[in-house]
Parts: structure tokens; sequence; C-alpha cells
């Protein structure tokens, strides 16, 4: 049983909800082995879990959403604000009292028969300075033990938190799970979240989206530091230095597979190492120094399985053998293991597909797996991960890299002309689906900072925000743009990725310490085409120079398209508009 704080915000809180919700007990967690190791033996009793095959998959259990219930819900995501603007126009606005009217009433009586788990947990190292305690109420033994993954959670968080100490108050129930009555509120004024009628992860682990970006992107403009999603990576020189860039990828844009990325065997042999500080969020501050520090605020990786494999990303896989809860994944019932698309091509024959339907592999004419199916996994599993991934002082920022899916358009990789151009880089993050025929150009999809879905205020004031950091940091990182999925006239792929993509991070940390030259181009500093070192591998002069082109009249398209986007905004920082004038000049 935790020991508990006379903290009396949190004690009247938990009494508050108590009462409305009325589950029939109350547990506290602590965090420990023993108290964890009840609510899995509980969970498989319920059978909200199963507990895999102790040998080949230690500590690892298989768990269900309802079939509705797969996937962050946009639509039913809400910022609360009194005034509208505050939200923005690419946020769903509700105000309070409009949300609480809506939803309280969803939430009485919910949990009778049910067991209410308060879970006390910190995002980032426990009582360090970028970090921030939150407490989340929830009526799923997934959700609690998934939280205890995800975030350091627990007495020690109790402790920290003392009787003075300020919280987030994260409030979650399972409720009917109906999809119409399904809501994820953000209230920023009093910096609390509600989500009812969801148990899928990205909608009920209140801690990684809900709290980590909208809430703490708020906090963070506030307070004077930086909430993004970003991954953090340090690259290992054969000297042994260490430097670190954040990185920040739409979805479907590789940003999983650079975080734990695998250098190629040429820079193996030379000493290179790459280290994964997190692979989803980053916080970052000024630190004494006047440069930029990053930290991850999670404690373990909640990523998508379908595709992960031995030749895609092996660190990521390693990462799953052992203390982790699989989402809707196929379970291999020979031996009591899970399966995916993408795994192997040795699929289970006696399996059961994400459903709980009899599956064969083998016949199937259905995917086992569902398409967003997930790992829950600690950080520190990951054979590549960081001995800084738990320093409370965060690692240093040499650069800072946007990456997007663009055909025809984007260069493999350019360099910023400045801080306030580089923010406009951000603002210009983009990607698009390729259609099948050949050269097409599909739908682009603006994503800026790829944080669209994720920012819990105007996003206008968030341009704004990233300006004003520039004014405030004495020591820049320097601001890129990749994209590792240029193509050529017949629609194929001119860079190889993954591992490879490790030649194009050496320029950039190359440029930030003066080792290498650029050439000036209208969107940007490029390298020049022997500064990217090719050694080992197989690509050619002309598609090098293809890689590193700038078409003219498609930029023109994309300055016409981001007029358009830039429209929306009534609150965007004049800088912008500056800076979207001067690449069309430069065009």
């Amino acid at each position: 049983m935790a020991n508990l704080p006379n903290n009396r915000k949190l004690l009247d809180w938990v009494e508050e909800c108590r009462a409305l919700m009325a589950p029939d007990t109350v547990e506290w967690i602590d965090g420990s082995e023993e108290q964890l190791e009840q609510l899995r033996t509980r969970a498989v009793a319920t059978g909200e879990m199963h507990r895999l095959n102790p040998e080949l998959l230690p500590g690892c259990y298989y768990h269900r959403s309802h079939p509705s219930d797969v996937a962050r819900v946009e639509d039913r995501t809400f910022i609360c604000t009194d005034d509208p603007a505050e939200a923005g126009p690419t946020n769903n606005h509700m105000t309070p009292a409009e949300a609480r009217a809506k939803v309280l009433p969803l939430y009485r009586g919910c949990m009778k028969g049910r067991i209410m788990y308060v879970v006390p947990f910190s995002m980032g190292p426990i009582g360090s300075p970028f970090s921030k305690i939150g407490v989340e109420l929830t009526d799923s033994i997934y959700v609690a033990l998934s939280m205890c993954i995800m975030t350091r959670a627990g007495q020690a968080v109790l402790d920290q938190l003392g009787d003075e100490g300020d919280f987030v108050p994260c409030l979650h129930a399972k409720g009917t799970l109906s999809a119409k009555d399904r809501y994820i509120l953000h209230f920023p004024a009093d910096q609390s979240i509600w989500s009812i009628n969801s148990g899928y992860g990205g909608n009920a682990l209140l801690g990684k989206k809900c709290f980590a970006l909208r809430i703490a992107s708020v906090l963070g403009r506030k307070e004077g530091w930086m909430a993004e999603h970003m991954l953090i990576v340090g690259i290992e020189n054969p000297e042994g230095e260490v430097r670190y860039i954040a990185a920040a990828f739409p979805s479907a844009c590789g940003k999983t597979n650079l975080a734990m990325l695998i250098p190629p065997e040429v820079y193996q042999k030379k000493g290179y190492k790459v280290w994964t500080v997190g692979d989803d969020i980053a916080w970052l501050r000024i630190g004494d120094d006047g440069r930029l520090y990053a930290t991850n605020p999670e404690y373990g990786f909640f990523g998508v399985v379908p595709g992960t494999s031995a030749k895609t990303n092996p660190n990521a896989l390693a990462a799953t053998q052992k203390n982790t809860i699989f989402t809707n994944v196929v379970r291999n019932l020979d031996n009591n293991t899970v399966w995916w698309e993408g795994l192997d091509k040795n699929p289970p024959v006696h399996g059961e597909d994400w459903l709980g339907n009899p599956w064969d592999g083998t016949t199937a004419t259905t995917k086992g797996a569902q398409p967003n199916s997930r790992f829950t996994s600690p950080l520190a599993g990951c054979p590549c991960v960081s001995d800084k991934f738990d320093d409370p002082n965060g690692v240093p920022i040499s650069a800072i890299v946007f990456g997007g899916r663009r055909a025809r358009t984007a260069p493999l990789v350019f360099e910023s002309f400045d801080w306030e151009h580089g923010v406009f880089v951000g603002s210009a993050l983009s990607s698009e689906t390729t259609a099948a025929t050949m050269g097409a150009v599909g739908v682009v999809r603006r994503d800026p900072m790829a944080m669209l879905p994720f920012c819990g205020y105007n996003m206008g004031d968030y341009f704004g925000h990233w300006m004003e950091m520039g004014k405030k940091i004495e020591k820049l990182p320097t601001i890129f743009h990749v994209n590792w999925f240029r193509q050529n006239e017949q629609g194929e792929y001119l860079w190889p990725g993954f591992g490879d993509n490790m030649r194009v991070l050496e320029w950039i940390l190359d440029r930030c310490e003066g080792k290498a030259e650029a050439v000036d181009s209208p969107v940007g500093r490029l390298p020049k085409k022997e500064d990217i070192n090719l050694e080992g591998l197989e690509i050619s002069d002309a598609a090098m120079d293809e890689l590193l082109t700038v078409d003219r009249d498609l930029w023109k398209q994309e300055v016409a398209g981001l007029r358009e986007f830039y429209a929306k905004f009534d609150r965007l920082p004049e800088e912008m508009r500056k800076q979207l004038d001067a690449l069309e000049e430069r065009l």
C-alpha cells in the first residue's frame, strides 16, 4: 500500500472522483514489483490480459482492445478554453462549461463494480528540473500496468510530490466503450485531462500525447521551454564523442527507425555508434551554458508493431522480447507467443487474430494483426538505449531535424539559413501519399513540426513561441530538413534509407561544427555531393544529382500551397509571412 502524502489537492480530488464514479474500491499504485505482479495476475483472471510464454517472452502479456477502439480519435479530442481563439483553427474546441455539462454525466457511477486505480507518475526523471508530475485515475488494469511501463510511477513520485506539490489530474474511465460518447478533453486553464469510453493506449495512457504534448506545450509556452513531438538520438564518433539530434517526423516517415538507427557496416567498423534517448517526445529547456537541452519525458516505448522485424528495426524488436504488453496482434496458440504482418514469413497455423477469431496465417485472406497494433515496452530493454536517457539534466542538442515524405519536391537534406528560417521550414513540414501512377504525386498533408494533432493551443501562437525561444537560446542548434523518400520519374526511391541515413546525419553534425561545406539554394543550404560519405554504397552520380536538385517550378507550387495553409491562422507571426515572401523571391 502506498504511503500517502497529506496533499489536500490530491486527496480531495481522488475523493471527489470516487464519489462521482462510485468504484467498489480504490487502489493506490506504489510501483512495487509485488503489487504489479498482483495486478497482472488479476488481469489474467479477468481475461483482460493473457500471460505469454515465460521462456520465449519472459514477463510479456497479450491484450485486446474493443474492435471500435483501436487508435487515437482526433475527431473526439478537444481543447477546452473559454475563448475559441486560444484553441486555434487546427484543434477541436469546446468551452469548459460545455465540456463538463456534456461529459460529466458519463462519469457518474461508471466504475460501479470496478476498482479505481490511482497512478502517480512523473514525466521525466523524478526530481529533474525538466520533470512534471501527474496522477491518473483509471478502472483499467491494462492502463495502470502500461503507465508503469511508460512513465516513472509509484511511491517515489508521491514522495517527490509531498504535501504541497502540484500535479496534472488525469481522469480516465473505460465507461461503456461507446464510440459516440468517447471524449478526450484537455483543460489548459487548470491543466487537467479527461478521457472516457476508450481503453486504447493513445486515448487512455494520459501521460503520453495528452500530458506530454498537449498540456505540456501550454506549460512550456507559459514557463519558457518547449514540448515537442521529437525523437532524441546520440551519434558517437570513433573518438568517443557523442552529439545529440532532436528530430520531428509526421507518421510513416521513419521516426522510430531513425531513433534506433543501426549504422552501415562501414561506419560500425570505424567505431560509430548510435544511442537512443527517446523515440517520440522531447522536452527542451535552455541550460546554464546557454545551449538547448532535451530530455525524454517517457520511460517506455508505445510502438506500432506491423512491419517491425529483425531486418527493419532489430533494436525495436529486441526491446519487445521482455516485459512487454502486446495489443491487437496475432496470438500463436502453438507456443503461446505473438506474430504480426512483417515480422517474418512464418505465420502461425493455429492462431487467433486480433479479434480473437481462429486464424491460419498460411491460408488467411485477412490480416491477423490490427494495422495499428502496439507494443508497450520499457526503454531500458532497448539494446541501443543511451546511458543518458535518465539524466536529470537532459542532453545538449546540436541539431534539430524536420523530415517529411515528398516524392519530388524536397531534396535529400538542406540546412536552414538561420533560426527564423528554420522555424519556417518546420512550419512547412508535410508528407504526401504516393500514387501508383508513374511519377504522380499524392495529396499533401501539412503537419507543422509534426505537432498538428498535439499542440494544446493556437498553432499561430505556437510558431510565435518558437520564434521567441530563438531570441532566448544563446547557442542555437542548427535546423535542417531531410527527405528520405525522394523518387525519380519512374517512382523509384533514390536513397536507400534506414541505416544509410547515418551518412546524412554525419554531414548535418559536421555542418554544426563547421567541418563541412554547403551551397546556397533557394530553399536552404545543400551539401556538396562529395561531402556525403558514399563509401560502401552503390548509388549513381545521377541519383545523387537528382537527390540534391531543387525544382523551382515545384517549389513555386509549394509556396502557393503554404499561402493557402497560412491563411488558416489569424495569429500567424509576421516573420513567417516574411520568410514565405523571401522564399518566393529567391525562387
